[in-house]
């Protein structure tokens, strides 16, 4: 009864065992024979080799020169901006000079330029000085209050500035910056500003002036060796840094840290993703299985096949390719298992399997004992 028992439990264990190496072989012969060209035929996936031929079609990146407009323009003398504060001195004559007091900060005893761009002054009357030099604001002084002192010696200060540049997005400091009589630069600002070189997308970086927007690669900007200090900024001029957190790329599969990588450069290439993942695992991975999956959220919404490149990393040489194939944000990176891998992970899953047919088995034979 053991015998017949156990040798039924063989069976059990072979007929499964042939069962499911026979789907498995079916499965492998089948994607082999040619299951993987019909999906591709059937228009839901676009596969594409990585080949030099591929790579030397790609369309260069553009360029990282900076907008001439903004390179061209270089400030004049400074004008005179609404919210500035103005010391007027008049020699010899300190009650118009000092009113608040000899002993105050020259802030004190300055005046402000109203929102409207007017400017009151003693025996002056209101002027309106917004877009005048300090140079022009004191030859119309000096004319004005010609009337009232004989040869009047005027000169003008600004001690407050009202005009601003504003900063906003992954800046360490978004404080906004005063745009003074020294010319500020964009790398003066963004220097102050600090960016916050874990969360931002140095790539993105937009400066907005008088409604429009320029885009400006902070990072293409430092590989070319070009500087930002190029770009003189204007009163109410705007930086905005993006967040890089919606800038990903995906590894997946037989990496040894399968992950997101988020974007904090303009570009990243292939091999830098599978770099930051650890690599292939040597165990596991098949590396003639190295796939990039682009754009399946925008292909199923326009009806079309996603397009999935495929990288045959087998041998070193295929790094070469790899390190010049640019990912896009919400690329997935997949690299699939080797075929050892397949039949080790297919023995975890069975032997629970034997093991709970050789229970039943010993459990049968032991109850038919009990019977004898």
């Amino acid at each position: 009864m053991n015998t017949v028992i156990r040798a039924s439990a063989i069976r059990v264990c072979a007929i499964a065992v042939s069962a499911v190496l026979l789907g498995g072989c079916a499965t492998h012969s089948m994607y082999a024979s040619g299951a993987g060209d019909q999906l591709i035929k059937s228009g839901d996936v676009n596969l594409v080799p990585i080949t030099p031929d591929l790579l030397a079609s790609a369309p260069a990146q553009a360029e990282s020169g900076l907008p001439r407009e903004l390179v061209d323009y270089r400030p004049e003398s400074y004008r005179i901006n609404p919210g500035d504060t103005l010391l007027v001195t008049v020699w010899d004559h300190p009650e118009l000079t000092t009113p608040a007091g000899t002993e105050q900060q020259a802030v004190t005893n300055g005046r402000l330029v109203k929102p409207d761009g007017s400017f009151f002054f003693p025996y002056a009357g209101n002027l309106n000085v917004a877009g005048m030099t300090v140079e022009e604001l004191r030859d119309k002084l000096v004319a004005r209050l010609s009337t009232y002192l004989r040869s009047p010696q005027v000169d003008v200060n600004v001690v407050g500035y009202g005009s601003r540049v504003t900063l906003q997005g992954a800046f360490v400091d978004t404080t906004p910056q005063q745009v003074t009589t020294v010319p500020l630069t964009l790398s003066q600002a963004i220097g102050r500003a600090r960016v916050d070189t874990e969360q931002a997308d140095l790539s993105g970086l937009v400066l907005t002036r008088d409604g429009k927007d320029y885009r400006i690669d902070l990072d293409a900007l430092s590989r070319n060796e070009s500087s930002a200090s190029e770009i003189y900024l204007k009163p109410g001029d705007r930086l905005f840094l993006p967040y890089n957190d919606r800038k990903e790329v995906y590894v997946v599969g037989e990496v040894l840290r399968p992950q997101a990588i988020t974007f904090k450069t303009s570009g990243m290439s292939l091999s830098q993703a599978l770099g930051r993942s650890g690599g292939l695992n040597p165990v596991t991975a098949k590396g003639e299985a190295v796939y990039v999956i682009r754009g399946m959220d925008m292909a199923q919404k326009q009806n079309k096949p996603a397009t999935v490149y495929h990288l045959d990393a087998s041998s070193p040489s295929s790094f070469a390719l790899a390190d010049r194939f640019s990912l896009q944000p919400g690329d997935v990176v997949w690299v699939g298992a080797a075929g050892v891998t397949r039949w080790n992970r297919f023995l975890s899953q069975l032997l629970p399997l034997s093991g709970l047919i050789s229970n039943t088995a010993s459990a049968q034979y032991n109850f038919g004992n009990r019977g004898n």
